[in-house]
């Protein structure tokens, strides 16, 4: 009896393991489970990309409904997104920027310079449209961290009351805003 059960294990590994692979395979990568959907934004005071001296919390953000999109100069396709996010803002489409320094970490005595960065972002800005209200620079990652976000672009719908109701990994071009975007947005004006 007992080398019957011991002969199953080898078989129920392999079924495990094979219905492991066949979520992977056939899941959808730009589908990121995230557990704040549904939850407010988390609470935050950060300060301005281009001016230290203006720090933003999350409570500056409430009565509106926005995109908070991450993003970063060194992400090429937050590079190609930013045209279009542009025309979205021209549109009228609120959009914050949650700016994602990759290159800075202080645990290793990185150092940063925030005018180099300054001038960086706004030759890239001038280039390509600044689609942004503002920039939040999250040096630290600790509000990136809280929203769970793997890296750029990745951006969030949050509503008046401040609550995440969509999160997009990857960018938003005019396939995922019909898609995704638009209808939610409609849902939340009418």
């Amino acid at each position: 009896m007992n080398r019957k059960l011991l002969g199953l294990i080898p078989f129920l590994i392999f079924t495990l393991l094979c219905v492991f692979l066949y979520q992977g395979l056939f899941g959808n990568p730009r589908e990121l489970q995230t557990g704040r959907i549904g939850h407010t934004m988390p609470s935050f005071t950060l300060p301005d990309l281009m001016d230290s001296q203006k720090q933003w919390q999350n409570k500056d953000l409430l009565g509106e409904v926005y995109l908070l999109n991450v993003w970063g100069t060194w992400c090429p396709t937050c590079v190609a997104e930013l045209s279009y996010l542009t025309e979205l803002k021209e549109q009228g489409v609120k959009i914050v920027g949650l700016y994602y320094e990759q290159a800075y970490d202080p645990d290793f005595g990185d150092r940063f310079d925030i005018n180099k960065l300054r001038v960086e972002v706004q030759t890239m800005l001038a280039r390509t449209g600044n689609p942004y209200q503002f920039n939040i620079l999250d040096l630290e990652r600790t509000l990136a961290l809280d929203l769970g976000v793997s890296g750029a672009p990745e951006t969030f719908l949050v509503d008046k009351q401040g609550t995440i109701l969509l999160h997009h990994t990857g960018d938003i071009n005019q396939r995922v805003w019909r898609a995704k975007f638009a209808p939610k947005i409609m849902e939340l004006t009418q």
